[in-house]
């Protein structure tokens, strides 16, 4: 795990290494980044992901404009409970839930009625089940979770590190678990809880170049022809 961000204070000129590790990152991604959003049809499942890594982070407000949102339909589950009181000497238990899951990404294209849905390949969403942040997370107070991928080989997978409250596990687990093969479940991530690991966003943190995840929310579908309805009816609000 790489370490949290630290801001530069207004008397320091040079970057903070996270800045210069982030910098690094969105120059190898700049090339699929700056393609046009009418490329997107045409790009590989990595490109897309470069693409909206180096704008969410390079380009915010043009990108917000498109009301990205992000979908993550579990394939498989794996919940495992360790022992951990040989590691911490006071009983300590940890829970931890790993879904395999395929990504997708939605945008709202301006005359277009629906949104378009644009494939980003596979991944992992990886959740401890816990009623407050473990100390080693790199989050910040109130986060969820940040978005990244493997840089080695960008993005070869995505992945979502964070945590969910025992409550939410409870309310999911029977819906994951649901044997009837036309039922789904997805991780949606909106536009408005994915904010840049960067100076300026003190509330969210993670590894360099990584999206900042604030909320998330947890869909269970009867039909997997079902679609979310009334996007653009949803309210709008930011952290």
């Amino acid at each position: 795990m790489q370490s949290a961000f630290t801001h530069a204070s207004s008397t320091e000129s040079e970057p903070s290494l996270h800045e210069r590790q982030r910098r690094e990152v969105l120059q190898l991604l700049e090339p699929a980044g700056r393609r046009p959003v009418a490329e997107l049809a045409e790009m590989s499942d990595a490109e897309r992901c470069k693409w909206l890594f180096w704008n969410l982070q390079e380009n915010l407000d043009e990108i917000r404009l498109m009301e990205p949102t992000l979908q993550a339909r579990v394939t498989s589950t794996q919940f495992t409970v360790v022992d951990g009181s040989a590691l911490s000497g006071h009983g300590a238990m940890e829970k931890r839930l790993d879904l395999a899951c395929k990504w997708t990404l939605e945008l709202s294209y301006p005359g277009y009625p629906e949104e378009i849905t644009h494939s980003m390949g596979d991944g992992w969403v990886n959740l401890v089940v816990a009623e407050q942040a473990p100390a080693y997370l790199t989050l910040a107070g109130g986060q969820k979770a940040y978005l990244d991928a493997d840089h080695s080989s960008y993005p070869n997978q995505l992945y979502l590190e964070g945590w969910v409250t025992n409550g939410v596990w409870q309310e999911m687990r029977q819906h994951l678990s649901n044997p009837n093969p036309t039922c789904r479940t997805d991780v949606v991530l909106l536009d408005n809880v994915l904010f840049p690991v960067r100076s300026g966003f003190d509330f969210v943190q993670g590894p360099p170049g990584a999206i900042g995840v604030v909320n998330m929310e947890f869909r269970a579908f009867s039909h997997p022809t079902e679609r979310r309805m009334g996007r653009r009816n949803e309210p709008r609000r930011r952290g």
